[in-house]
């Protein structure tokens, strides 16, 4: 089954791929990566095609048992196509697996920017096919809906459970649409979880451990939670930073409008700080190009177990300073952090450097803010200087609170 799930689609064309062991049984992968099993045979001197069903809501087990029997019906001189006989026990087609996929091929892909349709998508095959594989999507009530996000709750990732409700709202809205269901089982159940505006930044104090945590722990980690600081963006935007994302020698970051959260391309100048920590990763092989990868595959991942191996480091250094001044060390401790309020402190100590807040706002590449109305639609200025100034203004501060020469 894993060789199954590793196989890719073809954008070009369809694949067929005959089965090991059953000859006649074809997997089959659309370009739309949509995975089917189907039998091939031959009746009266044609070549006819049986669709067995979608995987996975049929399983290599059930499709080879499917085909075998339709197989056995051609060999009594049955045409299964033409008698139009049912040959899979139940149908699948109604299984939430095969519902899932149709929403993702038909609707997700489609109609979403791609970094929405990838968190989407990585919902339902994650949080919500584990739990319901092989269910119908009409046997699924209200009570199922809310015992599934309880136990993303419990399993302490409530916010979680949050977005996993509104990627079921969206899948059951559309089964409704199409008469597959109903109704939305989804209809007035509350988000789990209460999510609050974050206003954390973190201090000078904190930053000059933070600097000297990330030094500590290294790459990829380390440099990867630097670079958060200087630049300002965001997590993702950050891990998966590309070599051909960098222009004019290095000097401007470029994230292309299918990797911004607001869909347009932003220009992110590198100060010297920047520079430096970029020019000092180890090259991973790889035809993506990724800066912080250890792969050469993909972008940096695994944010929980490193972000914790940082709050170690950071708390193992201030009791370390602690005992240094004669202070209680058993006493101190940091105040908990996420990898976004980097963000919102780079913006707000730009801020407090005396940067304009229209400035701060193009740093984030938010585009909606202090400029607005008339004075928005006129303005059409990039501030490109502006915000090299802004952030190396930025990093010329954090090198002086790091205590660190090449910082």
């Amino acid at each position: 089954m894993q060789a199954i799930d590793r196989l890719k689609p073809d954008a070009a064309r369809r694949l067929e791929i005959p089965d090991a062991t059953l000859p006649g049984l074809y997997f089959i992968i659309q370009p739309s990566g949509a995975k089917s099993w189907a039998v091939r045979y031959r009746h009266d001197g044609r070549t006819r095609k049986l669709t067995l069903g979608a995987y996975p809501g049929l399983d290599l087990a059930r499709a080879r048992a499917d085909g075998r029997a339709a197989l056995h019906a051609v060999s009594l001189g049955q045409d299964p196509v033409a008698e139009r006989k049912v040959v899979v026990p139940s149908p699948t087609r109604d299984l939430i697996g095969s519902v899932i996929e149709s929403f993702i091929e038909r609707h997700v892909t489609p109609r979403n920017r791609p970094r929405t349709a990838e968190e989407t998508i990585r919902i339902l095959r994650t949080k919500v096919l584990p739990v319901w594989d092989g269910r119908k999507i009409q046997e699924l009530g209200r009570r199922d809906v809310i015992e599934l996000l309880d136990g993303i709750v419990d399993a302490g990732t409530p916010v979680a459970a949050n977005r996993t409700l509104a990627a079921l709202s969206k899948l059951f809205n559309w089964a409704t649409d199409r008469g597959v269901i109903d109704a939305n089982p989804c209809v007035r159940i509350k988000a789990p979880a209460a999510e609050t505006s974050r206003d954390r930044v973190l201090s000078d104090d904190e930053l000059h451990l933070l600097w000297r945590a990330c030094t500590a722990i290294g790459w990829p980690f380390g440099p990867f939670a630097q670079l958060l600081l200087l630049t300002a963006q965001r997590r993702d935007e950050v891990a998966k930073m590309r070599r051909v994302e960098l222009r004019e020698g290095g000097t401007l970051w470029t994230i292309p409008a299918e990797r911004a959260k607001n869909g347009q391309a932003h220009d992110v100048p590198l100060s010297g700080t920047a520079q430096a920590i970029l020019g000092s990763l180890p090259r991973v092989a790889g035809k993506a190009g990724y800066l912080i990868s250890t792969t050469g595959n993909s972008g940096v991942s695994g944010y929980a177990k490193a972000k914790a191996r940082l709050d170690a480091k950071m708390l193992a250094l201030a009791r370390e300073d602690a005992e240094k001044a004669g202070a209680d060390s058993e006493a101190v401790q940091i105040e908990p952090w996420r990898l976004h309020d980097l963000r919102r402190t780079a913006a707000t100590g730009m801020a407090r450097l005396g940067v304009e807040p229209h400035v701060v706002e193009a740093v984030l590449n938010h585009r909606s803010g202090t400029i607005t109305g008339v004075a928005k639609i006129y303005n059409r200025h990039s501030y490109g200087p502006e915000r090299r100034a802004a952030l190396e203004a930025w990093a010329a501060h954090v090198a002086a609170i790091s205590g660190e020469e090449n910082a």
